[in-house]
């Protein structure tokens, strides 16, 4: 079962959150910062392609014998489908086509949406924004797990249940902790995923509909892929809130290791990211990691870390200990 985590609530400032400041300070410092803001020029090409390679592999996939086609369920429709999720959250930001055409961006949202078959990127928007505005807020960043999952996930075969079911807690965990009106863009995002589901479903049968969407399940869960959910914010060092990864996988995760640039320049797209670090490389010597597989197991293995292994901001009250 593995030892008890002994990290038993989540740990509390009363500051701002650090990025705004290191933000304002880097770009007094080097101005030439600015530059680097804007779109990716290529993203709105590559997010297609993408989204067709993940398709036709899908149909020839499920034509293959059961265990092979969970196995590239998991290792190949997985790594495309968190390729996808990661490049929605680019997208997020308006970083396929800038601030001035936002209903572009929204559009090529929902194309990348198309092979994770669950409707996520028009919800995904409307949350992610505020866990950057306010990140660690104990009401409105709901990147933090909830006192429900630091209470029942408490031992390392505990953790590993956490780890695989990732997906569904951060499609539930908003509703609970911070529920919000549904948009009519979400509503569209439905019935275009739905849509797409029926047409995968009719023209290219019921295996490959299971196929991509347990890629989007298993690519979220126990994957070397979802190591950047546990790796970006999980308190490995007390005091440190946000962390950064320069491994391998950069090259097919939107560089979304380079997490402490991101969060201090969310307007500079994935391709410029690690030119960030380039320019302001003082700002940027703290610990980090190079392997989100490493992350995953010692998450798993290290009792002193757990869910409520988050730095949270606000007062938690004993009514919503079990939210």
């Amino acid at each position: 079962m593995g030892l008890t985590v002994s990290t038993q609530d989540f740990q509390y400032k009363y500051d701002d959150e650090p990025h705004a400041s290191r933000r304002k300070e880097i770009l007094a410092k080097y101005p030439e910062m600015k530059q680097l803001f804007g779109p990716d020029p290529y993203m709105r090409y590559l997010v297609p392609l993408i989204v067709i390679f993940q398709l036709v592999t899908a149909y020839y996939v499920a034509q293959l014998p059961g265990p092979i086609m969970f196995f590239l369920a998991w290792a190949l429709a997985g790594t495309v489908n968190h390729n996808l999720s990661l490049a929605m959250h680019e997208i997020s930001h308006n970083l396929a086509f800038g601030h001035s055409s936002p209903m572009m961006n929204r559009f090529i949202g929902l194309v990348a949406n198309i092979p994770l078959c669950v409707p996520s990127s028009i919800t995904f928007k409307k949350y992610h924004l505020e866990h950057h505005r306010y990140q660690g807020d104990d009401k409105l960043d709901v990147d933090i797990p909830s006192h429900l999952e630091g209470y029942l996930f408490y031992n390392s075969f505990t953790k590993i249940i956490w780890v695989l079911l990732q997906p569904l807690f951060y499609t539930i965990r908003p509703l609970f902790m911070n529920p919000k009106a549904v948009e009519n863009l979400e509503m569209v995002n439905f019935v275009w995923t739905v849509g797409w589901n029926y047409l995968i479903y009719n023209f290219m049968g019921g295996y490959a509909l299971a196929y991509l969407t347990g890629g989007t399940l298993l690519g979220m869960g126990l994957h070397p892929m979802a190591g950047h959910f546990i790796s970006e914010h999980y308190t490995f060092i007390k005091g440190q809130e946000t962390y950064s990864y320069y491994g391998p996988l950069n090259m097919i995760a939107w560089n979304v290791g380079y997490h402490n640039e991101h969060h201090d320049f969310p307007y500079v797209s994935w391709s410029r990211l690690p030119k960030v670090k380039e320019i302001a490389p003082e700002y940027y010597e703290m610990p980090c990691y190079d392997s989100w597989t490493g992350v995953i197991y010692k998450y798993i293995t290290d009792p002193e870390i757990g869910p409520y292994s988050r730095i949270k901001r606000g007062i938690t009250t004993g009514a919503d200990k079990m939210e």
